[in-house]
């Protein structure tokens, strides 16, 4: 049998032919890989939104006090276009103010705080008094100071300035009355040298006032105490009062130069406290005194737990207007405090104690009035 004939192939042929083989498909394998990403790449392009550019406003990046200029290309809108008109921004609440240093209302004052309205205004010239009154106290002129706001009670002023210069000067009082000083250009108050066989009693008398007003701002405990020698602090009066019934208050004056207020509680509408001018009676002053109810007869004595008098009682005689010729009437404590700033007595002016005490100090029988107005 015949034999077939194969050529003779070396072992380095045989392995570069299955190099070359390796290679042509490592080729295939590459190319179909190639083929293949960018057919998906080019799939999820297709189907993919385009990207969204991130906006930023123009409001964003401008100062809030100012707003974006608009766009000289922005088209106005067509004829056909319904605009709804822009609502009205609200205007800005003012912004709270601190107030200054200068307000009378706690106890301090501003013009600047004066408000006025058409039918109630301060005018120019208590304005420009009540400043300079303030500039005054503040360099440390007291009198100067109260004496220019006292002026401005006097003009036309809204009752918040004239409420406020009121409790403005009631604090400038503490320094200039109710304190031993004797202050520079006081004309209403000043030094006594105490002679012998002096009393405090007579020195009171002799300027208007009583003796307890000296004894509490000379700090004299008891009036036997004081000795010839002594240089003591005397005021000049006498103190007079004013009571308002729209108000309940009572307003305390020395001379005419107001000193400081107090609330009152007034006669019921069966029983309405009398306008006019009444006088300290002579021997119208008394501690807690023996007192008949004329509704019910009942006596009452001081050492009664109801009794309704309190402290003090500071008798009135009418010398002016519906109060002329009536008698009874009285300024004196009470046991209800809460009746103060009502209409609850039977015409007489009642005050918490410790007030009345202090007007009993200050008001001079036979020489200090009280006015009752509307």
């Amino acid at each position: 049998m015949a034999q077939l004939f194969k050529p003779y192939v070396s072992g380095r042929q045989r392995r570069g032919s299955r190099t070359k083989k390796l290679m042509l498909v490592l080729i295939v394998v590459i190319v179909g890989m190639v083929i293949l990403i960018k057919s998906q790449t080019s799939n999820e392009s297709a189907s993919a939104e385009p990207a969204q550019i991130p906006q930023v406003a123009l409001e964003d990046v401008l100062p809030p006090t100012r707003s974006p200029a608009r766009p000289a290309e922005e088209a106005a809108p067509s004829v056909d276009e319904t605009v709804e008109p822009a609502e009205p921004e609200p205007e800005p609440e003012p912004e709270p103010v601190d107030e200054p240093s200068d307000t009378v209302v706690s106890p301090e004052i501003s013009v600047e705080q004066t408000e006025q309205t058409a039918t109630d205004k301060t005018s120019l010239q208590a304005q420009q008094l009540i400043e300079e009154a303030l500039d005054l106290r503040d360099s440390g002129r007291i009198i100067a100071a109260r004496d220019k706001l006292n002026q401005a009670l006097h003009m036309q002023i809204s009752p918040q300035i004239r409420t406020g210069v009121k409790k403005q000067m009631a604090a400038l009082a503490d320094k200039w009355l109710f304190s031993r000083d004797v202050l520079q250009d006081d004309t209403l108050t000043g030094h006594y040298l105490v002679q012998p066989g002096n009393l405090l009693s007579t020195i009171g008398r002799n300027h208007r006032v009583p003796h307890e007003i000296l004894m509490r701002i000379n700090g004299i405990e008891r009036a036997e105490l004081l000795r010839a020698g002594q240089r003591i602090k005397v005021i000049h009066g006498p103190f007079h009062a004013v009571v308002n019934r729209s108000t309940f208050t009572l307003d305390l004056y020395l001379q005419d130069v107001y000193v400081k207020s107090y609330g009152v509680g007034l006669g019921r509408p069966e029983h309405t406290t009398p306008t006019g001018r009444w006088l300290v009676a002579p021997g119208g002053k008394m501690v807690s005194p023996t007192w008949t109810d004329p509704d019910s007869g009942r006596t009452y004595k001081a050492s009664d737990p109801d009794y309704p008098l309190g402290s003090r009682w500071i008798g009135l005689e009418g010398i002016e207007g519906q109060a002329r010729g009536r008698t009874g009437f009285a300024l004196h404590g009470t046991r209800e405090p809460e009746t103060i700033g009502t209409q609850s007595s039977r015409g007489c002016i009642r005050l918490h104690n410790g007030d009345v005490i202090e007007l009993y100090e200050m008001l001079q029988t036979g020489h200090s009035n009280v006015q009752v107005v509307d």
